[in-house]
C-alpha cells in the first residue's frame, strides 16, 4: 500500500527550478534515504511533502490525501508527518520536556499530565533519561537533535521526514543521533531521510534516491546505488564521496588536520573497524615515514595524499602523487619503525604514471 504517492511534482524559484517531474510511489514501512550533490531540490522535496513548501504544480498524496488541494486541512495531513529538521528547531526558553509537550496539547489537545508522560517515555526511547527538566543550551549538539526526535515521535506519526538531521554536529556526536535513526528502522515508520551519511543511507534504507537534474536521477536498494550505479552522474558521485584527499607542501602541512579528514571520510564509509584503524595507521606512517621528510629537503614541493575506496570490492588504497621532488620517494627514511609498520600493512601496486605511488592497505 502506497503511503506517499507523488505525480508530475514541480517547484520554482525566481532563480532556479530545483524539481522539474518528480514522479515516485512509497509503500508504508520503506525506509528511503535521499542522497545527491547539494542544491539538487533534496531538502526542498522534503519540504514540498509535508507543504512547508508549496509546490507549482503536481500532487503528493500522503495516506490517500492530497496535500496540494487548497480544501486539504494541511493541519490535520501533518499530525501524521514528524520532521526533524537539521537546526533542531528547540525554544530555548522552554525545557526539554516542555519543547515535547508544546504540540502534543496544541495539536493532539491533550492533558499537560499526558504529555508530560509521553514526553518521558520518548525522552528515553531516544536514549535521553533524567533530560525532561534541562533547557536545550544544557545539551549538546547530539542531544538536541534526539530531543527533536522525541518531539516528533511523541506525535506517533506514520512518517518520519528527516532533513540531513546529522550536517549541523561535529563529528563526534553524528554517531549517537545515527544509532537513534537505525533504532527506529525496524518500528514500521515510513522514514524520508536526507542525508550526506552514506553509512546510514546503506545500512537501514529498503531504497535510495540519488536527485540530480531535477528530479530522481537515479533509484534502487543501497546495494545496487552504491555499489553497481547504472547512470554516470550517479556513479561520478559515488567514486567522489569514495575517496579522500589531501595536499602537502614544503611550506605548509598539517599532520593533524589530514587525519581529521580522513577521520571523518573513514566514518561516512562502509569499512569494518579494523580496515578503518589501518587507513589511518597508513596515512600517519606514510607521512612519518617518507613524506614529511622528503618536502623538508625540498623547497617547493608537492604531495597529494589520496586515500580511496573501491566501488567493486570495498579494497582501500593510499596514493603519493608529488611534484618538485626528486628520485622514489619511498627507496630511503630515517624513520625505520614507521617504515617497518607502513609496510606491513601495505603492498605497493604498480606505478600508473610518473611521480604517483601506490599502495594497496591490508585489511
Amino acid at each position: 500500500m502506497s503511503m506517499i504517492e507523488i505525480k508530475g511534482l514541480r517547484k520554482e524559484y525566481p532563480d532556479v527550478v530545483p524539481l522539474k517531474d518528480v514522479n515516485v510511489s512509497i509503500d508504508e514501512g520503506e525506509i528511503i534515504s535521499i542522497i545527491g550533490p547539494s542544491g539538487t531540490g533534496k531538502s526542498t522535496y522534503l519540504r514540498c511533502i509535508n507543504r512547508l513548501e508549496t509546490p507549482t504544480a503536481g500532487s503528493i498524496l500522503v495516506d490517500g490525501v492530497d496535500v496540494c488541494n487548497p480544501k486539504t486541512d494541511l493541519t490535520e495531513v501533518r499530525r501524521k508527518m514528524g520532521m526533524v529538521f537539521q537546526s533542531f528547531n528547540l525554544f530555548p526558553h522552554k525545557t526539554i520536556a516542555e519543547n515535547i509537550m508544546m504540540p502534543q496539547m496544541d495539536i493532539l489537545g491533550i492533558s499537560a499530565k499526558d504529555a508530560y508522560a509521553e514526553a518521558v517515555r520518548q525522552l528515553e526511547r531516544v536514549g535521553l533519561d533524567g533530560k525532561a527538566r534541562k533547557f536545550p543550551h544544557e545539551l549538546s549538539g547530539g542531544q538536541k537533535q534526539r530531543a527533536a526526535i522525541a518531539r516528533a515521535l511523541a506525535m506517533h506519526p506514520k512518517i518520519m521526514l528527516f532533513d540531513e538531521p546529522t550536517s549541523a554536529l561535529d563529528p563526534t556526536m553524528v554517531s549517537e543521533v545515527v544509532s537513534v535513526i537505525k533504532s527506529l528502522a525496524g518500528s514500521g515508520l515510513t522514514m524520508l531521510i536526507v542525508t550526506h551519511e552514506m553509512r546510514l543511507a546503506r545500512d537501514v534504507s529498503t531504497r535510495v534516491f540519488y536527485m540530480d537534474e531535477g528530479g530522481i536521477y537515479e533509484e534502487g536498494t543501497p546495494e545496487q546505488i552504491f555499489g553497481t550505479p547504472q547512470r554516470e552522474a550517479t556513479r561520478r558521485f559515488v567514486f567522489r564521496i569514495r575517496s579522500y584527499e589531501y595536499t602537502l607542501t614544503s611550506s605548509e602541512h598539517d599532520l593533524i588536520e589530514l587525519l581529521g579528514g580522513l577521520d571523518d571520510f573513514c566514518g561516512r564509509q562502509f569499512m569494518s573497524r579494523k580496515a578503518a584503524r589501518n587507513c589511518m595507521l597508513a596515512a600517519e606512517e606514510m607521512c612519518s615515514a617518507y613524506l614529511l621528510p622528503a618536502l623538508r629537503s625540498s623547497e617547493d614541493g608537492t604531495i597529494t595524499v589520496r586515500v580511496s575506496v573501491s566501488e567493486e570490492n570495498g579494497e582501500q588504497t593510499i596514493e603519493a602523487e608529488y611534484s618538485g621532488i626528486d628520485g622514489d620517494l619511498f627507496e630511503k627514511t630515517d624513520d625505520e619503525i614507521s617504515s617497518a609498520i607502513f609496510k606491513k600493512i601495505t603492498q605497493r601496486l604498480p606505478d600508473e604514471r610518473e611521480h604517483l605511488v601506490r599502495f594497496r592497505i591490508l585489511v
